[in-house]
């Protein structure tokens, strides 16, 4: 009875490892999928934070006067007195 559990053991790693090894058992293919996926949930979450700050700006921009003069500063690269440009190397207006 032990020998044949030792046999069968055997037989199912050696299944396993050339399942592993093997490029048409699909193992491979959903391993990489797998990481796919976790890449992809990262994105999402990168993007849904991104879209987050958007809506907190375009609601600052339709209820704040200020929001809305210093968007308009900022996209035109002018200054109140006393304030200071400064650009960055592609040109555009930068907050110092």
């Amino acid at each position: 009875m032990r020998r044949e559990l030792v046999i069968g053991a055997a037989i199912v790693g050696a299944a396993v490892g050339v399942a592993v090894v093997d490029d048409s058992s699909g193992i491979r293919t959903w391993l990489q999928v797998r990481r796919d996926l976790e890449t992809a949930k990262a994105r999402v979450a990168e993007l849904e934070a991104r879209v987050g700050v958007r809506e907190a700006e375009a609601e600052a921009l339709q209820s704040d006067p200020l929001a809305v003069e210093r968007a308009i500063r900022e996209d035109l690269g002018l200054a109140r007195p006393g304030e200071t440009v400064v650009r960055g190397l592609d040109g555009t207006p930068r907050n110092p």
